[in-house]
């Protein structure tokens, strides 16, 4: 037999194996290493599954739960193991998985008639105790690769009428499922070995689902804190009612439509712009029904087009009679020397400390009172706070505020509450691949970042994949907390966005090396990209449309 040398990092041993060993082999003798269930490797730099049979050598880093790619494995596994146990305890009910919430995963059961159905405490017991016999039998997760039509066929047997679209339109004649339990179904990422892994879940209802709690990667041995989240999920609701509305569930019907050609994607596109706007207006509409309110906090995390939001509820503020006026956080920067540091040493501007707090609400007691006031003018060169302009409003007059932290009540304590008016702006994507394969918020947003930070910045993808774990630490500590505190919600996710994203995110993640840690990442996003069709036609898009943020030839001046 042919064999393969192996150098595993956690403690540069070497071991000479025959071609065909499985990594699963070494797992026990390197939890030691690990403070979490190790789920998966990477072999070099791709992303191996632990029982694959191995066809060459190189250097192992096996991946846990403290890793994104470690929870993404983990939850995969996990919801192989709710429809399992579905199956086994309310045969006669579908599941669909629609989002996330926090440390868990929103699901929903529907009846043989398409109506949905809210699972009893007595359910929920059922299926977790389904769960956790799939769970202690430790059955292994078989891959196959399957003919498409025979996929096809299995699919519409187990009735995965969505995984039957999806699969349409792949081009590939093989398509790779996973057995488990006598049961099959698709999934387009790794998955564990086992189903013994997933020993940490918990179920709580939900209604009008339910939620499946998991480990994230700062509470990897146990469920995290829960967390209320009712506006956030209502807001993912609405956005499935606006597909339904577009007759659009699943990436295959989004796909379908534009197979249809170009008049089919205008009128799509139409459509999706017209619901953000009228959402945008009903906003504008509900901040004029707090008659004592002046002054808007617009917060979100990265890429969730917060700038252009901004503008368009100007424009509908102004159709309301007011005259807004935008006032920047980025002004009430302290100097560089005075900005807080991380835990490397470096300045940390995402802090809420890096904000001369005192002078933000001076400034804008000053201005609500009816007294003029200078608003100061950060240069970023000097790192210095420089006299900015004289600024004096009157009632009719309102001050709009954008950044991260506007819903932090720590930003504004000396304001009184009955002036201010909360708005949290995130892409929160509603559709999905399939029942059980959800499209991640994350994603889409950190695709909207690579096309901008090539287009307007000159950063290549690979600059902006190594910028984003830290971008994603910022939002945890500064805008997530908080997004409960809105009075209101937009979801700036578009219908359309990932298939013209698609045309210019493609090219930039195919450029990053294979060299580089950021590269299964990269390789991961191409593949999430592929299962969309392309809108190359961008001329339909609206000038100020948020998609026009990222892609440029936006109306509005940034």
């Amino acid at each position: 037999m042919e064999k393969i040398k192996l150098i595993f990092e956690d403690d540069g041993r070497e071991f000479e194996v025959e071609k065909g060993e499985k990594l699963l082999r070494f797992v026990k003798d390197y939890e030691k290493f690990h403070k979490a269930p190790i789920v998966a490797a990477r072999l070099d730099n791709l992303i191996v599954e632990l029982n694959k049979p191995l066809d060459r050598g190189g250097r192992v880093r096996f991946i846990d739960l403290t890793s994104s790619d470690g929870i993404r494995i983990y939850q995969r596994g996990l919801l192989f193991v709710l429809a399992v146990a579905v199956r086994n305890a309310l045969p006669n009910y579908k599941l669909k998985v629609l989002h996330s919430l926090g440390n868990s995963l929103y699901c929903e059961l529907f009846d043989e008639t398409g109506k949905i159905y809210t699972p009893t405490e007595e359910d929920l017991k059922k299926i977790k105790f389904e769960m956790k016999k799939v769970v202690d039998s430790d059955e292994p997760f078989e891959k196959l690769a399957l003919y498409k039509g025979d996929v096809r066929k299995l699919f519409e047997k187990y009735g995965f009428e969505a995984k039957v679209k999806l699969l349409r339109y792949r081009k590939k004649k093989t398509i790779k499922v996973y057995k488990c339990c006598d049961y099959y179904n698709y999934f387009y990422g790794y998955m564990p070995p086992s189903t013994g892994v997933m020993k940490i879940f918990d179920l709580r209802q939900y209604a009008p689902g339910f939620r499946l709690l998991h480990p994230t990667t700062s509470s990897p041995n146990e469920i995290p804190e829960y967390k209320e989240m009712r506006k956030f999920n209502t807001v993912f609701l609405e956005y499935a009612r606006w597909l339904r509305i577009m007759e659009i569930e699943h990436v295959g019907d989004l796909n379908r439509i534009i197979a249809k050609g170009e008049r089919a994607v205008a009128d799509l596109i139409l459509l999706a712009e017209a619901l953000h706007e009228k959402r945008v207006s009903q906003i504008s509409d509900e901040f004029k029904s707090k008659e004592t309110a002046r002054l808007i906090l617009i917060a979100g995390p990265s890429s969730s087009g917060k700038t252009t939001f901004a503008k368009r509820l100007s424009v509908q503020l102004k159709a309301n009679g007011y005259r807004p006026i935008a006032i920047s956080l980025d002004d009430y920067f302290v100097d560089r020397e005075k900005t807080p540091r991380d835990e490397n040493g470096n300045y940390d501007f995402e802090a809420l400390e890096a904000i001369d707090i005192e002078l933000f609400n001076k400034n804008l007691l000053d201005l609500f009172n009816g007294r003029e006031t200078e608003i100061p003018k950060y240069d970023f060169k000097s790192g210095k706070r420089r006299p900015g302009r004289r600024l004096k409003i009157d009632r009719d007059q309102i001050i709009i505020v954008e950044g991260i932290h506007g819903l932090n009540p720590r930003l504004t304590p000396h304001i009184p509450e009955e002036l201010k008016f909360r708005i949290y702006v995130s892409a929160l994507t509603q559709i999905n691949f399939d029942d059980m394969n959800r499209m991640s918020t994350t994603d889409t947003r950190l695709i909207r970042r690579m096309v901008r930070d090539y287009k307007f910045r000159g950063h290549s993808a690979l600059d902006t994949l190594r910028m984003w774990p830290n971008v994603r630490r910022g939002e945890e500590r500064n805008i997530f907390p908080y997004q409960e505190e809105a009075d209101v919600m937009f979801n700036s996710a578009l219908i359309y966005e990932l298939p013209v994203l698609k045309i210019f995110a493609e090219t930039l993640l195919a450029q990053v090396p294979d060299d580089v840690d950021e590269y299964p990442e990269a390789l991961r996003l191409l593949k999430v990209l592929d299962y969309f069709l392309p809108i190359t036609n961008l001329e339909d898009i609206p000038r100020n449309s948020i998609l026009r943020e990222f892609i440029g030839r936006s109306i509005f001046k940034y």
